[in-house]
């Protein structure tokens, strides 16, 4: 039902991942679940479809329609009384955008009719029909969905990239804090050459060759080897961190890379919003949540690590009821699911596991997923752990399996 593209189609039932609250969404919950289809009808052959219900909720007998106006710009749905008069629409307009003014309260004018330009092609078989059409809409729309994931994936690895080439190596660190250093000492010896408005030194070092010492703005003469000698300890520090903030990044790196896969190997939109979706974006900002990628499963938080560094922080972070999840036997990601719920939904555990599955692994296959409660997780160390009251649920991932 978008401005740009609006027509029926023939597809199996999913639960929507994301929930809807508007006004519209709310009333076509609470009057049109459950309720009775009186009839269906295309007033003058034309571009409108008018399902007539029965509201089960309805203390006495009343009947609503449920409207669906193809009409390209102004493409609509609407909830109708007995009386004509809107009740809710998806899209309300003004008179100042049409003659037909939909808003709730008003009398709903009919469409002028349409002058069809081409010949319509009868229909024979109208459910083929119908899940054709979905074939044909389904395969565009993941072909974009795509497009725009695979560029947003791509960017935070290719950022963690950048990061990872721009850090030093550890010789690199070496020569920085032997520089300082030796540049620290001739600074002491020299002390007494240089003027507080001086910007560089030039001396001799202790081999007896000619050197140029570029001076910091803002320190007093008696303080500037004191900020070398610190550049060297900073220096000192970062080679022996830079191995843990290497490792760090190449993880996530690897991480952004196996959910690139597994976005390249989705064949639905359904798949798709599982895989990236728009929930978490705004979620993430509201909570400021940097230590794990963070999802909505059917309404149900879950938080994935993205290394080792992340798994510990899942673990410490969780509490005692949340649901935890690894593939048994295989270093994967730690998955949390946030809930203070006993029985949680098949549906929601089968999401989970599949996640975990596929931002652990790009090899193709059959994998056993663990979970259990957090309180019957014991840390080891590290992001190593034995957990106990556990069940296993068998998860198959897609694609090329590679056989040793």
């Amino acid at each position: 039902m978008t401005r740009g593209e609006s027509f029926i189609y023939k597809a199996e039932s999913k639960r929507p991942l994301q929930g809807y609250n508007a006004p519209f969404d709310t009333l076509l919950h609470s009057l049109v679940s459950a309720s009775k289809i009186v009839s269906i009808e295309v007033p003058q052959n034309d571009r409108i479809l008018q399902l007539t219900l029965a509201p089960k909720s309805a203390y006495k007998k009343k009947h609503i329609v449920l409207q669906f106006e193809f009409t390209g710009r102004h493409t609509n749905a609407i909830l109708i009384d007995e009386n004509g008069v809107v009740i809710e629409a998806l899209r309300h307009i003004d008179s100042d955008s049409s003659f037909r003014v939909i808003r709730p309260g008003v009398e709903l004018l009919p469409i002028p009719p349409y002058q069809h330009k081409e010949t319509q092609k009868e229909i024979t078989n109208i459910e083929e029909y119908l899940e054709d059409k979905y074939s044909q809409f389904e395969a565009k729309r993941v072909n974009n969905l795509k497009k725009q994931k695979l560029l947003m994936v791509a960017k935070k690895r290719d950022k963690l990239q950048k990061l990872l080439d721009k850090l030093p190596s550890v010789e690199k660190l070496a020569e920085e804090v032997k520089k300082n250093q030796n540049i620290a000492n001739i600074i002491l010896a020299n002390l007494y050459q240089i003027k507080p408005y001086d910007t560089k030194l030039k001396t001799y070092d202790f081999e007896g060759n000619e050197v140029t010492i570029k001076l910091p703005k803002g320190i007093v003469p008696n303080r500037i080897s004191e900020y070398f000698f610190n550049q060297a300890k900073r220096a000192k520090a970062k080679s022996k961190n830079v191995h843990i903030e290497e490792e760090n990044l190449t993880t996530k790196i690897s991480f952004y890379r196996n959910m690139y896969y597994a976005i390249e190997q989705a064949i639905s939109t359904f798949e798709l919003e599982l895989l990236v979706p728009k929930r978490a974006k705004s979620q993430r900002k509201k909570e400021k949540i940097k230590e794990c990628e963070l999802f909505w499963i059917d309404d149900y938080k879950v938080l994935i690590g993205r290394n080792s560094k992340e798994n510990q922080s899942l673990l410490k972070i969780a509490k005692s009821n949340d649901v935890w999840m690894h593939i048994r036997d295989i270093p994967s990601s730690h998955l949390i699911i946030k809930t203070d719920k006993q029985n949680l939904p098949d549906t929601l555990i089968e999401k989970a596991a599949k996640l975990c599955v596929d931002f652990s692994l790009t090899q193709a296959g059959d994998y056993s997923v663990d979970y259990c409660k957090r309180r019957f997780v014991k840390i080891q160390e590290g992001s190593n752990v034995e957990y106990d009251k556990y069940k296993t649920i068998r998860v198959r991932k897609e694609g090329v399996e590679i056989r040793e």
